[in-house]
């Protein structure tokens, strides 16, 4: 069993409580980041091989050092925490078990790009996140660990609580921006990153809960001891949230360079009643699927990229033999012509296009054209978007017609509905 980091409390009674964090050794890191300089944290971090864990995965310490050092605007901090991905809830673990370890990652993250306000953008389906959330931050404020000279360093932080109010592309980092400032929740065009011109115009920093809860044990431990955890381009371990088809649904924690396969047999049970692995859907809907002859690939960056994949938000979504493609694609088909926010027309249109020929093909009424027209549509548009929502969109519907194209056309050519579809 690899060594746990981000869940090795989670077993604890009462383990979002101050005083369990405190006992385990909480908010000792942020007393040693207050004796070092802001550069040598961000060095630190940059060392450690973090990247960020929430779907784009860009290096974290890199990410840091694009605020512009010249600017006399205040700089903000802000944690996403709308987790929307489909198959992914390892975020909402985080903030209901150890709610201490983000607080204290904030802080130190903070202090290391000079921040003296802090925002935590909440899922606004996560009620119970919320509230246990909420609370860690007045027992933090109560305990001195926010709010002015905190343990006497001289370093300011509060931290603010806003809620989501459940759109998915408000998990996008400027979809997010715009509704924390109060506006609809529509990406902006980059250039200006967030980091030069973000929340209310100001640099911003923009980082995954799972991200900053991995700072506090690399400050105490250093960053040889995280990079060496993980591959030659990501440290460390990472959760994966499993769902579908194996004996052991849940969030586990192993190392990047575990592979799909040992994530599926050797952690979550295999599949149940001797049934045969179909696909695998590895970084949340997002991410292109995998058949069950490409498990065999490690759950970091790179190693999904190079399996023509993303490890993305690192739902993991397992799929035996009785599960029906044409099926799994129109239910997430129709998510993303749901979430669009409507902006771009080449997501907007597509999007609806792409569903509507998914569920003609489900029930029935499907053309011998159907498939190269989901396929030319998809690829039309990527990359024609101020946003990656389409751009995410295309893996899955790429992915899933040209690995399993033979069920499509079996579905088309038989001429009979696999599934009743509600209007």
């Amino acid at each position: 069993m690899a060594e746990l980091i981000l869940t090795r409390n989670f077993h604890l009674a009462e383990s979002h409580t101050l005083r369990v964090y405190r006992e385990t050794g909480g908010y000792e890191a942020v007393r040693k980041a207050f004796g070092m300089a802001p550069a040598d944290v961000v060095a630190e971090v940059r060392r450690s091989n973090l990247r960020g864990l929430g779907g784009a995965g860009f290096p974290t310490g890199v990410k840091w050092g694009f605020i512009p050092k010249e600017s006399t605007k205040p700089r903000y901090l802000v944690i996403n925490g709308d987790e929307g991905e489909p198959g992914t809830f390892k975020d909402r673990y985080l903030l209901e078990r150890d709610p201490h370890a983000l607080i204290e990652g904030m802080i130190i993250s903070a202090y290391a790009i000079g921040s003296h306000t802090a925002f935590v953008y909440i899922r606004g389906e996560y009620v119970r996140p919320w509230e246990i959330f909420s609370r860690a931050v007045e027992e933090a404020c109560a305990a001195g660990f926010l709010g002015k000279n905190i343990l006497g360093s001289g370093f300011d932080l509060d931290i603010i609580v806003h809620r989501g109010a459940g759109a998915y592309i408000c998990g996008e980092e400027t979809g997010l921006i715009s509704s924390l400032e109060g506006n609809k929740g529509w990406p902006k065009l980059k250039p200006p990153f967030p980091a030069v011109r973000g929340a209310f115009g100001c640099p911003t920093i923009v980082n995954n809960v799972e991200t900053i809860c991995h700072v506090p044990p690399i400050i105490n431990r250093g960053a040889e001891w995280f990079a060496g955890l993980g591959t030659k381009s990501q440290g460390g371990t990472r959760m994966y949230s499993v769902s579908g088809h194996v004996v052991r649904p849940g969030v586990y924690e192993l190392p990047v360079s575990a592979t799909v396969r040992q994530l599926i047999y050797e952690h979550a049970g295999g599949l149940p009643n001797g049934r045969r692995l179909k696909a695998v859907v590895p970084g949340g809907s997002s991410s292109a699927i995998l058949t069950a002859d490409e498990i065999d690939v490690t759950m970091d960056v790179d190693g999904l990229q190079r399996a023509g994949s993303m490890i993305g938000s690192a739902g993991v979504i397992v799929m035996d033999e009785t599960v029906s493609i044409p099926e799994a694609l129109m239910v997430i088909a129709r998510f993303y012509a749901h979430e669009s926010c409507g902006q771009c027309t080449p997501c907007r249109e597509s999007t609806g296009w792409i569903y509507k020929t998914a569920r003609r093909i489900v029930e029935g009424k499907g053309r011998k054209e159907d498939l190269d027209t989901i396929l030319d549509v998809a690829r039309r548009g990527a990359g024609t978007t101020i946003c990656a929502f389409y751009d995410g969109a295309v893996g899955p519907y790429i992915s899933y017609v040209e690995k399993f194209r033979a069920e499509f056309e079996a579905l088309i050519g038989e001429g009979q509905p696999s599934l009743v579809v509600a209007h």
